[in-house]
């Protein structure tokens, strides 16, 4: 069936009001009438079976049949701390990371990122890009909220909004000793934050300032992936290990 976000502030006891770009999505692209029902997710883990009662120029309004928890979310907060790397990869990321259960993804700016954001109207329109993929990953699969995806954050600022959390991951492959496996087996199941260095790996000064803050260092196998695939795999594991699933 058919999903959509809606604006909380769009909701009542008995009707939701569709507005923006998803009215010409119901009206022009999928051609729904009314009568036909459409799932409606309000951003806060709450889903709605809703029926078309009427379709106007500018606003599909819908009659409330059922509510009820969205299925699509983690009891587990993830939160991926991701360095940039070149060209489009990061939509690639992005797009993955939602659909496997992140919170929240924060672009990082470390040593070896090459990508450069000097320009502020082009780096805007590329953060705006970058939450309109996580939208549509979260429209996809069945997410009850859309991860949000800030601008890029220095790597000083990084440390800084890190040093007082818990669960601090950071694969790196010069880590021999200390497995993922082992350190996700050891920690609280409420929260992670994963922090994966870009394309270049990250510098043994960055490591040395992630080690000051309490962060588990660990490694990922004896392969070395790419910065898009470690990402990926870090999440992954962390929500296998972590998640209560029967």
């Amino acid at each position: 069936m058919h999903r959509f976000f809606v604006d909380k502030d769009n909701i009542t006891d008995e009707y939701i009001t569709i507005t923006g770009e998803n009215v010409n999505h119901i009206k022009n692209v999928l051609r729904l009438k009314v009568g036909d029902e459409i799932f409606l997710c309000d951003g806060e883990r709450n889903d709605y079976l809703v029926k078309i009662e009427a379709i106007a120029k500018d606003k599909v309004t819908g009659l409330i049949i059922d509510k009820m928890k969205s299925k699509g979310e983690s009891d587990v907060e993830v939160i991926l701390y991701q360095g940039m790397p070149k060209g489009s990869k990061m939509e690639l990321i992005i797009q993955k990371a939602t659909e496997l259960g992140v919170s929240k993804i924060v672009p990082m700016i470390s040593d070896r990122v090459v990508v450069k954001f000097k320009d502020h109207k082009k780096t805007s329109k590329k953060v705006d890009r970058w939450n309109k993929i996580a939208l549509e990953a979260s429209k996809q699969c069945n997410r009850g909220i859309v991860p949000k995806v800030t601008s890029p954050v220095k790597f000083k600022d990084v440390l800084i909004e890190l040093k007082d959390k818990k669960n601090i991951i950071v694969p790196y492959e010069n880590e021999e000793n200390i497995s993922i496996k082992s350190v996700l087996r050891n920690i609280s199941k409420d929260s992670v934050n994963i922090v994966i260095g870009p394309e270049g790996g990250f510098e043994e000064s960055e490591i040395e300032n992630f080690k000051s803050i309490n962060a588990k260092i660990v490694s990922l196998g004896s392969r070395i992936l790419r910065t898009e695939t470690a990402g990926i795999v870090t999440v992954a594991l962390a929500l296998y290990e972590l998640e209560d699933v029967e």
